[in-house]
């Protein structure tokens, strides 16, 4: 277990041909000359060549570092944000910390700010909610946020090497998971695939601050080892077990627990399923306060209304493309979705796609939502009404889910409402990640 506060790499753009930013204030080079503003990153010829604004090289290496003197900070152009979700966009993003910047094989740049584990938190807290969010909500997420993060760097020093996707291919069977992105020159990425971080883009707010500041190095342990604490935006009423989404494992502070102050029946069956997201409970993150979500949800989160409970639909046609596109395999005709086995929150991890050419079961949770979307699917807690049945073909496939996210861990919105409602964040994350305990590491 770790003793001092770890400087955490943190990949801002990875395989462009070509970042731009400006250095605000003075930036040390690694060759020792001193850098300020609007500069340009390539590929050339195997290393990382750096270009001021007057067209001038100032460097050219295969890893190239620019710190800080003073307070600089440092602005990257066109930052990509929201990767492969429905709200992907680009925006220009502002940095305290050091900038490193790699060249990979495939001639391509990658951008890596490093900065201490809390100064990292601070803009994690602001950018995955906001900063006017209730004080104990923001604690709770440093908590659970610091862990995470924590816990992943540990697990990775035991195995070197980890894989972030894993495959298991066996007759008529696709089962795929993924940890974190496949990030073999940093620890962490800036998006949502890791934890949310846009550096000081947003203003820090003194909430924020303050929240990290009063959570200093405090952790979520279980068995003296801090605890992989996930998250997810909506759990829908129950939160999930770890193995729904990872590895078939059992880890005893992710299993399903109720987002109410009573408990529901985990779903068992595929009727427990049609009840459960057919009906809205009294759960914390049942909640359509405006002000409530405002303070949770950035901007472009806040595009997305119906979390608790949601629709879709597809016609055959736009079905049977979208899951030929996303899996690579030739179904025909879809003929049915059918659900083998799910979670006791209701999410489905084995699904069967019956189409007119091919059959496949597919696993896990967030394969199932890749396939079932341009995007990400909401979440894979959802049953399907075929309509318009022809010949055994229906035309239409009507979703109804619940919840937004894998559902594992701790559930923002629940939480944000659970603070709403005084609870104090030691009471929130011992909710939501039961046995576990709190300790100060350092």
């Amino acid at each position: 277990m770790i003793t001092k506060e770890p400087i955490i790499r943190v990949g801002i753009v990875e395989h462009a041909r070509e970042i731009r930013g400006v250095f605000e204030g003075h930036f040390r080079l690694s060759e020792g000359d001193s850098v300020k503003g609007k500069f340009t990153a390539r590929a050339v010829d195997g290393l990382v060549s750096v270009v001021d604004e007057s067209g001038r090289e100032v460097a050219r290496r295969g890893h190239i570092q620019a710190v800080p003197e003073g307070g600089s900070t440092l602005v990257l152009r066109d930052v990509t944000i929201g990767i492969q979700f429905h709200w992907e966009r680009k925006e220009d993003q502002k940095f305290r910390g050091t900038l490193t910047l790699l060249a990979r094989e495939d001639g391509t740049v990658t951008a890596i700010n490093e900065v201490p584990l809390e100064e990292y938190l601070e803009s994690v807290i602001s950018s995955e909610m906001s900063a006017e969010s209730p004080v104990e909500l923001l604690k709770a997420h440093a908590i659970t946020s610091r862990s995470w993060l924590v816990a992943m760097l540990e697990r990775e020093s035991r195995n070197v090497g980890i894989p972030s996707q894993r495959t298991i291919q066996r007759d008529g069977e696709l089962v795929r998971w993924y940890d974190r992105e496949d990030h073999d020159l940093f620890d962490v990425c800036a998006d949502d695939h890791c934890q949310r971080y846009h550096g000081i883009t947003k203003v820090i707010s003194a909430a924020a601050s303050g929240a990290v500041r009063q959570t200093r190095g405090v952790f979520l342990v279980y068995a003296d080892r801090i605890c992989d604490a996930r998250f997810s935006k909506a759990c829908g009423g129950m939160s999930e077990e770890f193995s729904t989404a990872w590895e078939d494992s059992n880890v005893p502070y992710l299993t399903t627990v109720s987002d109410a102050e009573v408990a529901f029946p985990p779903v068992k069956n595929e009727q427990d399923a049609q009840r459960w997201i057919a009906a809205r409970p009294e759960a914390y993150c049942n909640t359509t306060d405006g002000a409530i979500l405002r303070q949770v949800l950035p901007s472009f989160d806040q595009e997305t209304k119906d979390f608790f409970r949601w629709r879709i639909e597809y016609t055959q046609e736009e079905m049977a493309e979208l899951i030929t596109r996303k899996s690579g395999i030739d179904f025909g005709e879809i003929r049915s979705l059918r659900p083998l086995q799910r979670g006791p929150s209701g999410r489905i991890f084995r699904l069967k796609v019956e189409g007119t050419k091919n059959s496949t079961i597919v696993g896990k949770e967030l394969e199932i939502r890749r396939w079932l979307s341009p995007s990400h699917l909401y979440s894979s807690a959802f049953v399907v009404e075929p309509q318009g049945d022809r010949s055994g073909i229906p035309r239409k496939f009507v979703f109804r889910g619940a919840g937004w996210g894998h559902g594992v861990g701790l559930c923002q919105i629940g939480a944000a409402v659970m603070a709403a409602r005084g609870k104090r964040a030691e009471d929130i994350v011992m909710h939501f990640f039961r046995g576990a305990q709190l300790r100060t590491v350092y």
